[in-house]
């Protein structure tokens, strides 16, 4: 007997899947709270962050807009998952790949990069103003001086960082019916944070979106300092941020990221990265301004695999946080 495929629901290629991720509740990870908590599994995205919605929507635009032609060199700055997103779009669509990077990249992301093909390009010395984020930025420009048919995506400053994210917001207010009171969303670019918030304001829904920022990070006021989770906070001013159409922000430590991070892990079984975790101890910090029955939603950014030999080696824990040795016998279970 002979079937015929049914092709309905097969991707006609690796970026077509990305997007369309899972809305997952967690009941364990608040359990004294009367709100209900979702996270958007953006770790299910095929190169495993929220990033290839980031890094398809700009390549596409480009291309559509006849700026960059199969073959040309791509240029970005990344500590990690833009640059994944990036990889593997430029694979698809047959472009080359710079990521300029810095001694924060992990080395599980890096491995990850040279397989995808990627060539790094190695910032060691951070600048003046801006730290490690503006001599990358420079790198950039530099590289793009050098190298004929480059193109810079700039996740920082090209529109359609924040404009790839709609399609975000769209699927988690389809799939909760609209009923999304607070939406907490880690910030980097700010990127994803004013795509949400462009949205809810274009809709004029009543969601209101707290940004969650890391300390020593500038994007919210404050003096830069040094930090070892990579993927939230900036040592430069976002381009894209409004602060009149978000409610507000919580700032985290490094620490309050990687207890996040085993909460989620020990209390609903999910591995994610350190802006995950960031979000969960901003959370826990606002949730007694947060009324019962609110719906509340933020992202499940990353995979946590690349950050086991950090976030989720306790020997590394205590070497760079020697205060968290009390933690080792809690609940969290380090």
């Amino acid at each position: 007997m002979i079937t015929t495929a049914n092709v309905s629901n097969v991707a006609s290629n690796i970026v077509a899947t990305i997007g369309e991720t899972p809305l997952v509740r967690l009941d364990k990870l608040f359990p004294d709270s009367h709100a209900s908590f979702y996270g958007k599994l953006e770790a299910a995205n095929p190169s495993g962050s929220l990033k290839d919605r980031t890094s398809i929507f700009i390549v596409k635009k480009a291309l559509e807009e006849g700026r960059i032609n199969r073959g040309d060199t791509i240029i970005e700055s990344s500590s990690g998952n833009m640059a994944l997103g990036l990889a593997q779009a430029c694979i698809h669509y047959g472009l080359k790949l710079i990521v300029v990077v810095d001694p924060n990249l992990n080395a599980h992301t890096e491995k990850l990069l040279k397989t995808y093909g990627a060539r790094l390009e190695y910032v060691k010395t951070p600048a003046k103003k801006g730290g490690f984020l503006a001599a990358r930025l420079n790198r950039v420009q530099e590289l793009l001086q050098a190298i004929p048919n480059s193109f810079w995506t700039n996740q920082y400053g090209n529109p359609n960082n924040p404009l790839a994210h709609h399609k975000t917001i769209d699927e988690i207010m389809r799939d909760l019916g609209g009923a999304v009171d607070y939406l907490f969303v880690s910030t980097s670019t700010c990127g994803t944070l004013m795509g949400y918030a462009d949205y809810i304001k274009e809709h004029n829904l009543g969601t209101k979106v707290i940004a969650v920022d890391a300390l020593g990070s500038v994007l919210f006021g404050g003096k830069a300092a040094p930090r070892l989770i990579p993927g939230h906070g900036a040592g430069v001013q976002s381009q894209f941020v409004d602060t009149d159409k978000f409610e507000g922000h919580v700032k985290v430590s490094d620490l309050d990221c990687i207890e996040g991070c085993w909460s989620l892990l020990k209390k609903e079984g999910i591995l994610c990265g350190g802006s995950t975790g960031g979000v969960i101890a901003a959370i826990d910090r606002y949730i007694k301004y947060i009324p019962n029955s609110s719906n509340c939603v933020f992202l499940l950014a990353d995979r946590g695999e690349r950050y086991l030999d950090t976030i989720y080696n306790p020997d590394w824990v205590l070497s760079n946080f020697p205060e968290s040795e009390p933690m080792l016998k809690t609940s969290i279970g380090w």
